[in-house]
């Protein structure tokens, strides 16, 4: 269900790249979370880094809303970047798998490959 790559680079260094490639890929940037800071501002400490980045193409976002509206929650598909036992690592969730979960539709399995693949090639670029 989860795709993962380490990275020999900081946190914020593949932050950065993903950002590159996510432009790269035809895909844009909607919103970046920095889940340290926000629960930091909370009162809590994440010892560890973790951002999350909203990334969307108009395009497949109005594919598999045309096929399904339902499927909004499904979408935007995000990306992190985050440290753990001292190792960067960036990860997704599979689309392919979850859209496999919320629908039976061949069309949106269909996009949900094509989605998947040109995320795999940010991660493994950025990585």
């Amino acid at each position: 269900m989860r795709y993962v790559v380490e990275s020999n680079k900081t946190p914020d260094q593949a932050v950065t790249d993903l950002k590159d490639c996510v432009k790269k890929h035809g895909f844009g940037v909607l919103h970046t979370y920095d889940l340290k800071e926000t629960l930091a501002s909370k009162g809590f400490d994440l010892p560890d880094a973790c951002h999350i980045l909203d990334v969307c193409n108009p395009q497949q976002a109005i594919n598999v809303l045309s096929e399904d509206m339902g499927m909004n929650i499904a979408l935007p598909c995000r990306v992190s970047v985050y440290s753990e036992s001292g190792k960067t690592k960036l990860a997704m969730a599979r689309p392919t798998k979850l859209l496999e979960a919320l629908s039976d539709s061949t069309e949106l399995a269909l996009i949900a490959k094509e989605v998947e693949e040109k995320l795999t090639a940010m991660i493994d670029d950025a990585a």
